[in-house]
């Protein structure tokens, strides 16, 4: 046994289903509604359509289920962190209680989509629980009791949990669940193919141009004619004057599957302080595992040192649990809106044959599935209860969204500026094998990387959405931007939006 981290950042989820694979689009279609995102979101909204006759195409940027969703701790909850007493001061009970009745009624989604298909997906019902060993938040653990009693919220306060480490406080939220995402998601594909939605693979939208009906447009210059455009993305490719990149920012975290000497049966837990701790159970290979999650940062804002992160998470398991073996490493991102309730509903007020679905904070299991919901009824013209709640153009006045709006955009200005006067005199010669570093060269900064070939890969370092330069991302081996979240490889392929196209390689001697 060793508890080193493993060389490759690889999810278990992926490592342990055979999911099917789809062509390319290369052609131009015309059908009811166009999906972009295979994610929960779109294919919760694709088989829940193409069940009400909807001709129906889903189409990925990448592979099926290889995004946020294929990188999660699969847990499926209302309980989103201390977030309830925050909710209630910002927006009221009565909307408080709406968020937490549209993802508990989304656990109860899942639920029965399991029970009724009978999908091996190792559904458990499970207490969800904040913990806290810190004195500054036994309060606010004490609040968000309060708020759970307002909204009727079935749960406990404790002084103790079944963790093997004592806690200053706790509160649990009764019957939650956890499951393995992608063997449920798999079931649904099944369902989608037979209801004949087209799937495509490696098919990357760019825009939606308007016509007579709204028309995806995918790199390869493909039309995707539709009646409605639904954008489960993760990120909206079509912002539509909704100004989405300066109403949030991506976030990321990191995953390590943990065999243990201590290990907890039951619950899902998370802790209140940051750095933030998230523990669940899992079986891999017949074995009992831990998941352990957390160690948040902004996406690309972490001086390139992402393999601390995996390595601040090992520390903990061993500390707490007695680590034995680590298996699986893998990292995610989300975005997080300025008052964290997703954007779900019309891209614009305007814009009613547009949908965007985002900002699930890492909470995408019941977040993504609440947004089909709603993305389904609205498009067949029936009332939500949620959807103004959610609704982009929302109009609650919450005075810390707007504090968070300026603090979000005083950032994305400071890396903007701090890019591009930074220098750095790295000496390409001395790179390693997979090691990276930037330059200037005749006056431009460029991002150079040395494979295990030791053959070099150069890349202007200016991202092509909005002009930020990215970093460097050591554990993972890629270039993040900054400031709103886009990803690339180490040749510059684009590994998250919202940049639409690849950075520029550089030939250099």
């Amino acid at each position: 046994m060793t508890n080193n981290l493993p060389n490759q950042s690889k999810s278990y989820w992926h490592d342990s289903v055979d999911l099917p694979h789809f062509p390319k689009l290369e052609e131009k279609i015309t059908v009811d509604v166009g999906i972009v995102g295979a994610g929960i979101t779109g294919i919760t909204a694709a088989y829940l359509l193409s069940k009400q006759g909807f001709n129906v195409c889903l189409i990925d940027a990448g592979y099926i289920l290889n995004g946020t969703t294929g990188h999660t701790t699969a847990k499926i909850t209302a309980q989103h962190g201390l977030i309830y007493d925050e909710f209630i001061n910002h927006f009221g009970v009565e909307n408080a209680a709406k968020y937490y009745k549209a993802n508990d009624e989304a656990r109860n989604f899942i639920e029965k989509i399991v029970t009724e298909n009978n999908i091996d997906c190792h559904f458990t019902t499970e207490d969800a629980y904040i913990y806290t060993n810190s004195e500054q938040y036994v309060k606010n653990i004490e609040n968000e009791w309060k708020a759970y009693e307002k909204l009727n919220i079935k749960g406990e306060i404790l002084d103790t949990t079944p963790l093997p480490f004592a806690v200053k406080k706790a509160i649990k939220m009764e019957n939650q669940a956890h499951f393995h995402p992608l063997e449920y998601l798999n079931t649904l594909i099944d369902e989608c193919q037979e209801n004949g939605v087209q799937i495509f693979e490696n098919t990357r939208a760019v825009s939606i141009e308007y016509n007579k009906q709204p028309a995806i447009i995918t790199e390869d210059d493909h039309r995707i004619i539709c009646r409605y455009v639904i954008q489960a993305s993760h990120y909206p490719f079509y912002d539509g004057t909704g100004f989405y990149p300066i109403k949030m920012y991506a976030d990321r975290s990191y995953i390590i599957a943990a065999k243990t000497k201590k290990t907890v049966e039951n619950g899902m837990y998370i802790n209140a302080e940051t750095p933030t701790r998230s523990i669940r159970p899992v079986t891999i290979n017949n074995e009992k595992m831990l998941l352990i999650g957390g160690d948040n940062h902004k996406t690309g804002q972490s001086h390139g040192q992402m393999m601390a992160h995996y390595d601040t998470l090992r520390k903990f398991a061993d500390e707490k649990f007695q680590l034995l073996n680590i298996p699986y490493r893998w990292s995610a991102q989300d975005q997080v809106t300025v008052d964290k309730l997703p954007y779900v509903g019309y891209v614009t007020k305007n814009q009613h044959n547009v949908f965007v679905a985002t900002g699930y904070r890492k909470w995408g299991m019941t977040n993504g599935t609440n947004a089909a919901l709603i993305l389904h009824d609205l498009i067949m013209e029936k009332d939500n209860q949620y959807a103004d709640l959610f609704s982009p153009a929302r109009n609650i006045k919450v005075d810390p969204s707007i504090r968070k709006l300026i603090s979000f955009n005083t950032d994305v200005a400071k890396h903007l500026i701090k890019g591009k006067i930074e220098s750095s005199n790295a000496d390409i010669e001395k790179l390693k094998q997979n090691e990276a570093c930037t330059t200037i060269i005749d006056g431009q900064r460029i991002g150079v990387y040395k494979d295990e070939d030791e053959q070099i890969h150069a890349v202007d370092t200016t991202c092509t959405h909005l002009g930020c330069e990215v970093e460097w991302n050591n554990a993972e081996n890629s270039w993040d931007c900054p400031c709103h979240g886009s990803r690339f490889t180490y040749t510059g392929d684009i590994l998250n939006g919202p940049a639409v196209k690849p950075l520029k390689k550089v030939t250099i001697k």
